[in-house]
């Protein structure tokens, strides 16, 4: 493909694209794109060492090679991305908000599985296809790693995906070459304040997909339990979306009551005036909350009623989500969970209770170079809701963990602290009683802890596990 095809002057011939200098190979076209934490005009003659056949960036530079100026080079670089690594499923689901969006994608993907589609889903948890799993970088990955991503699974014969759309994606414009088919929102609650300036930017970020990606004929679906989904609401009607209202207070499916069991929840819907009732094999109420999401995202993607109830009622958890990761041998329920904002702590202490004749302990952290605002807060829920608190350290990045710690234990000051988190698992678990709990939150899925700039491996999941054996209780 040429530079002409590609959308600027030039018959260069293009044979990739990418914004890692260290990825340029002969004939690509590298993309120096701004960034929040470095400036990509940095390492544009690395790149041109590297044989890139034409650089993409801002502003005016004099280049041996064909310079494409841009005002939004990001923008650009999404356009390119969609023309060089073409097709994409024929139903594309973009599913937005602050926590749900793995376990809605997940959900929707085996709804449509067992309704008989060639499905898949991607985002933080990586790709899920027929094909089997493989790992992705970020919830929303950038334009040329989701156009490969889109590609390749169109090649595989899968016809329906559902993708996460972060707002750090949508704000750099990594979707706005993909046709979305539909849309979804679960919620908004504090989280990522480091990148965004307010609670204002960070939702009007998130309603991009809405009013600007989602074409104005196609369906969205809304979870209207809080206030940014009723007014997501207004905004998608005035501009004339196929709306679908979602959640306790929804208006096309609506959740009427929920009765949680040992393992499982019953539900009981009202949709479109008609009642139904399920059983849920998921604990938890937010659990609920996704799964009634991911219903009416295959509702408006063509799948019927009953073969969606009847899914709903053979789901799979999703990893690092709710995850029961082992039980004492007295039967006491150890779950991971990757609850790492104010909200989605208070959602997950709040969907253990019902779950729990005993005390619920709760073990957890708040990553370093991230929205320090959160850490008190998250620390004041934990100290509310659940019987014993352990503070430990999550992914302490570049920060001192101890003032990480610190900064959390100013919301809880009755709370232990154990630095060590492999030993701060072992403590809750060695607190359990028969009819305990034990929360471990934060860090979910992730099988590596971030110290510094280096990544060591560690898994929640796997913590418990020795820490069951270790104790003697395997």
């Amino acid at each position: 493909m040429t530079l002409r095809e590609l959308g600027f002057d030039g018959d260069a011939e293009v044979t990739g694209l990418t914004c890692d200098s260290r990825e340029v190979k002969p004939g690509y076209v590298f993309a120096a794109l701004p960034g929040t934490v470095t400036d990509g005009r940095k390492f544009i003659e690395g790149a041109l060492e590297k044989g890139a056949s034409a650089v993409l960036s801002t502003g005016e530079l004099d280049l041996p090679v064909p310079y494409l100026a841009s005002d939004e080079p990001r923008l650009n670089y999404a356009i390119m991305a969609a023309k060089l690594y073409a097709g994409q499923p024929k139903t594309l689901v973009a599913m937005t908000g602050t926590n749900g969006k793995s376990s809605t994608v997940e959900f929707l993907r085996q709804i449509w599985a067992y309704a008989g589609h060639q499905a898949a889903c991607f985002g933080t948890l990586g790709v899920q296809a027929p094909n089997g799993y493989r790992p992705l970088t970020h919830t929303t990955p950038d334009a040329v790693a989701l156009h490969k991503t889109l590609s390749e699974l169109t090649h595989e014969g899968v016809t329906h995906a559902a993708m996460e759309a972060s707002s750090h994606g949508l704000d750099q414009y990594r979707l706005d070459a993909v046709k979305v088919t539909a849309s979804g929102f679960t919620n908004l609650t504090q989280d990522h304040f480091d990148y965004h300036t307010d609670a204002e930017d960070y939702f009007m970020a998130k309603a991009r997909l809405f009013t600007e990606l989602t074409p104005v004929g196609a369906p969205v679906v809304i979870n209207t339990n809080d206030e940014y989904g009723q007014r997501l609401v207004k905004m998608c009607e005035e501009r004339g979306q196929k709306v679908m209202q979602v959640g306790w207070s929804g208006q096309d499916i609506r959740i009427d009551e929920v009765m949680p069991r040992a393992a499982s929840q019953m539900v009981t819907l009202v949709a479109n005036g008609q009642r139904h009732k399920i059983e849920l094999p998921l604990a938890g109420e937010f659990q609920v909350l996704n799964a009634i999401s991911a219903l009416g995202l295959a509702l408006v993607t063509g799948v019927e009623m009953e073969p969606a109830l009847k899914a709903l009622e053979n789901l799979h958890g999703v990893a690092g989500r709710m995850e029961r990761a082992g039980q004492t041998k007295e039967g006491a329920p150890i779950f991971v969970d990757f609850a790492h904002t104010e909200d989605g702590l208070d959602k997950l202490l709040r969907s253990v209770r019902p779950h729990t004749m005993g005390k619920i302990i709760v073990a957890f952290g708040c990553g370093g170079d991230r929205d320090p605002d959160k850490r008190p807060k998250m620390g004041k829920v934990a100290a509310k809701l659940a019987d014993e608190v352990i503070v430990t350290d999550d992914n302490p990045r570049t920060e001192e963990a101890g003032s990480i710690r610190k900064a959390v234990l100013a919301g809880c000051p009755e709370a232990t602290e154990i630095g060590d988190r492999a030993a701060a698992i072992r403590e809750g678990i060695n607190r359990l009683g028969p009819q305990d709990c034990l929360v471990i939150a934060g860090k979910g899925h992730e099988q590596g802890q971030i110290i510094g700039t280096e990544v060591i491996p560690f898994s929640d999941v796997e913590q418990v596990k020795l820490a069951l054996k270790e104790l003697g209780h395997v």
